[in-house]
């Protein structure tokens, strides 16, 4: 029975001349995309991961007769798609240009969401994502079987897991998912229980499921199928011949092959043997293709499984393609058949323009942003613009000495950094680095690396605001003690009483006619230096500028002379933050100026 429908799906392909359909997940970290490929291909990607979350498109192919087999009776006869290629996105949501990408190149979507946590940050960008490529999709309400008194049934469709449970729990779960109907009304979707819905065009279907037991799993497939057959024909006839298209997910070393290209073959076909132009991080590579090879039916394209070689691949699929001179291969960039040799120079500059396109070198202050693939760099550069945050310099590859130095020389210290995604610090940055002090955040995992930076950056504002703020010259005011003069001038040095806030080295004194006096030199107290002195202490302070008997005398009050700038900083806000002693000197020394000029410090 199994290999009857094997063969009717494989005619069915082949008398249509649809290719298969590009699904993508989208979803929240952790929010079990990779858990749901899981189910579907039996394997356990997941525990290979950085952070155990897919950092890299994966791409899975589901055949027809896999999907059929799972779906058992409920599957629909007239179904004429070859199957299904998964590819697997990154979770976070800085990576909104790699999706997009995906998004644009992907026929539907899945958008898992934790029914029990609801929509979160990383949710709402895939959505906008969704919606700015007007993919169709439908949401995977994932977790079903985390709800409270849940009792699961493997594989089993949804119609039968939820006649299994009480009315209590399935009150439940209806509550959670019209929490999730609501939100996607706020981003303009009108949404419901997919098996409530007549007209999928205009209503976005929910699917509750679990990615762990696989109950629901069936029902998201067919509806996957169902809206790939109906509403995406078209669409697929027009680009399942032609000349190769496709985009590298990475560049491997292969045993016995050297390097190869993992790619997604999204338009057109590549035969063994073909002429192909390699975008790279310089110039593009034209080369031939010296073998294709496919992974076997449920084995995911980065998984160490053994692949088969064959003549022909017809989009939309997984392929390894082994070719000379592939070292300098860009992943994230595009493979493209050259059907002649007129076509090679018109495609090397669209090749190279795709580059030039996320590459950044400003004259402008901003940070420098290191990565591995044009994908995930053009993810970075969207996140940091999204929030405002300057960029100088932006391209491929590991972190040098020239970008250490590059960053060294940014003027602004909050932006003099750089941010490295999933590549190495070369040794001769390192000894830069250790001479500059220049802070690197680097990590294999998007958010984490624009976590740190903002943390980095709170802190360095924080430390800036206190430097500045213990910069301010802040109200004091002395009297002059009688029979304490111990050196009319030159410096003059005078026993003081601190009448209310603070003095220290090197500010300037004025008298209650608003005369400066001149320069506090020196603060003793009991015979020992000291850089300041506050309310309360009787100390000898040394004084340029004035002579005792002329300018100062015995008995006078002496004020901080806060220069204007400094002034208003600590009126405005300042204030509220001093002690009574210190507002009192304030508010008299001001009253002094402004009696000159009522605008002063204001």
């Amino acid at each position: 029975m199994q290999q009857k429908s094997k063969k009717a799906a494989k005619t069915k392909g082949k008398e249509s001349n649809l290719r298969t359909p590009i699904v993508v997940v989208m979803g929240h970290v952790d929010h079990g995309k990779t858990t749901l490929l899981d189910r579907i291909r039996g394997t356990a990607v997941a525990k290979g991961e950085a952070g155990l979350i897919t950092q890299h498109i994966g791409a899975t192919e589901v055949p027809l007769d896999v999907v059929q087999d799972f779906c058992g009776s409920h599957f629909g006869k007239e179904i004429q798609i070859p199957g299904l290629l998964f590819i697997d996105t990154p979770g976070h949501h800085a990576f909104t240009s790699m999706r997009s990408r995906g998004g644009s190149l992907a026929d539907l979507a899945v958008l898992i969401v934790d029914i029990n946590e609801g929509f979160q940050p990383q949710t709402i960008e895939s959505l906008k994502i969704l919606k700015r490529f007007k993919t169709p999709f439908v949401v995977a309400a994932n977790k079903m079987d985390r709800i409270g008194g849940w009792h699961s049934a493997a594989n089993a469709p949804f119609a039968r897991s939820l006649k299994a449970q009480s009315e209590r729990v399935s009150e439940a779960l209806d509550t959670r998912l019209y929490e999730l109907v609501g939100e996607l009304y706020k981003y303009g979707f009108d949404a419901d229980r997919y098996d409530r819905i007549t007209d999928f065009t205009r209503t976005v279907g929910i699917v509750p499921i679990s990615a762990l037991t696989g109950e629901g799993v069936p029902d998201l497939l067919m509806i996957l199928v169902g809206l790939a057959q109906r509403f995406l024909k078209d669409n697929l006839q027009l680009t399942a011949t032609g000349p190769g298209i496709g985009t590298i997910l990475e560049v491997k070393e292969e045993k016995g092959l050297g390097t190869t290209l993992d790619v997604i073959l999204y338009n057109g076909e590549f035969f063994a043997g073909d002429t192909v132009i390699v975008g790279t991080s310089r110039e593009p590579l034209v080369t031939k293709i010296r073998a294709l090879l496919k992974p076997k039916p449920l084995a995911e394209i980065r998984s160490e499984e053994r692949f088969k070689p064959v003549k022909h691949v017809t989009a939309a699929s997984g392929v390894k393609v082994s070719a000379p001179k592939l070292d300098n291969a860009l992943a994230g960039s595009t493979i493209r058949v050259v059907s002649n040799p007129d076509e090679a120079e018109a495609l090397s500059q669209e090749l190279k323009s795709e580059l030039e396109a996320v590459r950044i070198d400003t004259e402008n202050e901003g940070i420098i942003l290191k990565s591995d693939t044009i994908g995930s760099l053009e993810a970075l550069v969207g996140e940091l613009r999204a929030r405002d945050i300057r960029i100088h310099y932006a391209d491929v590859g590991h972190i040098s000495r020239r970008d250490v130095i590059r960053a060294a020389a940014i003027n602004d210290p909050l932006l003099s950094a750089i941010l490295g995604f999933n590549v190495d610090i070369l040794p001769d940055a390192l000894s830069e680095i250790q001479k500059t002090d220049v802070p690197v955040f680097s990590s294999d995992i998007i958010y984490t690396i624009i976590e740190s930076y903002e943390k980095w950056l709170e802190d360095q504002k924080i430390k800036m605001e206190q430097e500045r703020l213990e910069a301010v010259i802040r109200p004091g005011a002395v009297r002059l003690l009688p029979d304490c003069v111990f050196r009319q001038s030159k410096p003059a040095v005078v026993g003081v009483q601190v009448i209310g806030g603070i003095i220290r080295t090197q500010v300037n004194l004025m008298r209650e006619d608003g005369a400066n006096v001149g320069t506090i030199k020196g603060i003793q107290a009991h015979n020992e230096n000291q850089g300041s002195a506050t309310a309360g202490q009787e100390v000898a302070i040394s004084i340029d500028g004035p002579t005792v008997g002329r300018q100062i005398h015995e008995g006078d009050i002496l004020y901080v002379n806060i220069p204007e700038k400094h002034a208003r900083i600590v009126e405005l806000e300042l204030k509220p933050k001093l002690a009574e002693d210190e507002r009192e000197v304030l508010e008299d020394f001001l009253e002094i100026k402004r009696k000159k000029d009522p605008f002063w410090g204001r």
